[in-house]
């Protein structure tokens, strides 16, 4: 939904009022400052500020107040409560370095802080529409660092409070991907708003990287060659698309060749992701249930969960909306947590990134045939194979040199969220309406969430090119 802002210079505008150095509470001195924490390979892939903004409502008195938003006891609250939470959680307030021993990021705990920004704005939270559709005004509402700032000076956690013009709040936080998952940076935002309310952190976070350290496994020979053998199929599905892309780029004329080569290449460029949007969809629990019935039918008695069977459907929708050949092979790819998989499991409170990717492929012909409960048991199949082996030997891949991936219409990920129901950090002021995840419109990338409305029902944001909106929605939401 557009956005519906009254027209003003500067009615639309944000104005940051102040902008504050958050270090830990009893800081100097802390026992860890200055100590390094080697990171994982799976945290260096994605080393930027992956963004939240959470909407609440006009708080009732003694909050409610005309005067400005540093006078309000909000942000006093969650500046003392972040101060706190900063002390278990210090890697938040470090920095990453390049570690000139290996050439590689890790992470120094230096206590320079995170920071947090106020400010205000005439808009009202109504005036937004929908707030689980995207909206480029959303991007005002976190804080940005000046794109010139050294890349090792940017804080790795970084928040806005925005004080809205119906009294109500937008809060938006940045955490850097390197220092945290989606699930570590949930139970972060947590123990944050824990501190805000006077909670107690159930939880004691574990930063040290520990097994995903591929210094701290002792590989024998033996082992060398079993996971050798072990095949990663997320990345023997990627191989296999890429090649086919290729395959059709050296297949056209000459004279057609040199344009085609030129959006093959514009595909992962910002350039190319200029038409793409991302849409929100939202499945109610009677619309999950049904999918899980139609799937249980093949299954027996096998249950299947609420991703599994989103998934499926989303995969042959988007299948079919993009109307690919029924020759062209397709792939699912999906994350999968490997804090309980590894062996031994990563301790509780791990605070790392603990996800992999696992895929499963055919051709668009033979998925247009597939039942969903056939599907389902591919994704579940897909699952198991993620063991000790597969994360040690995805973890080795990880550690050659990476490209960034074209985008491949033929590729469908799925990143899933519904563990993190994020709407219900509360600052104090009750959950959120909404809480809205900045994350790129990426052609072949959908995220499932928890609807903050309706137990059990699932929202799915996805990064659609706008003239496949239509069939998508009709192929995903026509049978529900």
């Amino acid at each position: 939904m557009a956005t519906q802002i009254r027209e003003g210079y500067s009615y639309h505008k944000v104005f940051i009022t102040k902008t504050t150095t958050i270090q830990p509470r009893n800081h100097p001195p802390l026992p860890h400052e200055g100590k390094i924490i080697q990171l994982s390979n799976l945290d260096r892939k994605c080393p930027v500020l992956m963004y939240l903004v959470f909407f609440y409502r006009s708080p009732p008195p003694p909050h409610q107040s005309l005067s400005p938003p540093s006078s309000s006891p909000l942000f006093p609250s969650l500046k003392r409560g972040l101060e706190e939470a900063l002390c278990a959680w210090y890697p938040a307030s470090g920095r990453l370095l390049l570690n000139p021993a290996t050439g590689k990021l890790d992470l120094s705990c230096t206590n320079s802080g995170a920071l947090l920004a106020e400010a205000v704005t005439q808009v009202k939270i109504s005036e937004l529409g929908d707030l689980s559709q995207y909206n480029d005004f959303y991007e005002k509402l976190v804080y940005k660092p000046p794109s010139s700032s050294n890349f090792f000076d940017i804080p790795l956690v970084v928040a806005q409070v925005t004080k809205m013009g119906c009294g109500g709040y937008a809060v938006g936080v940045g955490t850097n991907h390197s220092l945290f998952d989606g699930l570590a940076n949930y139970e972060f935002l947590s123990a944050w708003a824990s501190k805000v309310v006077g909670k107690m952190e159930l939880t004691e976070p574990v930063h040290e990287r520990g097994r995903l350290l591929l210094s701290h496994s002792k590989i024998t020979t033996q082992q060398r060659g079993s996971k050798m053998s072990t095949r990663i199929s997320a990345f023997d599905h990627l191989h296999q698309l890429i090649k086919q892309a290729a395959a059709s780029v050296d297949s056209i004329d000459v004279v057609g060749k040199a344009e085609v080569e030129c959006k093959f290449a514009e595909m992962g460029s910002s350039s190319g992701q200029k038409h793409f949007f991302l849409k929100t969809f939202s499945l109610s629990s009677g619309m999950v249930e049904l999918l899980k019935c139609k799937a249980r039918a093949g299954l027996g008695a096998t249950s299947c969960s609420s991703f599994e069977v989103v998934a499926a459907h989303l995969w042959k929708a988007r299948t079919r909306a993009l109307g690919i050949a029924k020759n062209r092979i397709v792939c699912l790819q999906f994350t999968v947590d490997t804090r309980s998989r590894m062996d031994p499991p990563l301790p509780r409170g791990f605070t790392g990134n603990a996800f992999v990717l696992s895929s499963i492929s055919c051709t668009a012909e033979e998925l247009e045939h597939q039942t969903l409960s056939a599907i389902v048991e591919k994704i579940k199949e897909a699952k198991r194979s993620v063991n000790d082996d597969y994360i040690r030997t995805y973890l080795e891949a990880l550690d050659a040199p990476q490209s960034s991936l074209p985008g491949l219409p033929e590729l469908t990920m799925v990143s899933d969220w519904s563990r993190t129901p994020y709407h219900k950090v509360d600052f104090g002021l009750g959950e959120a309406i909404y809480a809205s995840p900045l994350v790129p419109p990426f052609q072949q990338v959908a995220y499932f969430m928890q609807s903050p409305v309706q137990a059990g029902g699932v929202d799915v944001r996805i990064g659609l090119h706008q003239k496949h909106v239509a069939a998508f929605s009709h192929y995903f939401l026509a049978a529900l």
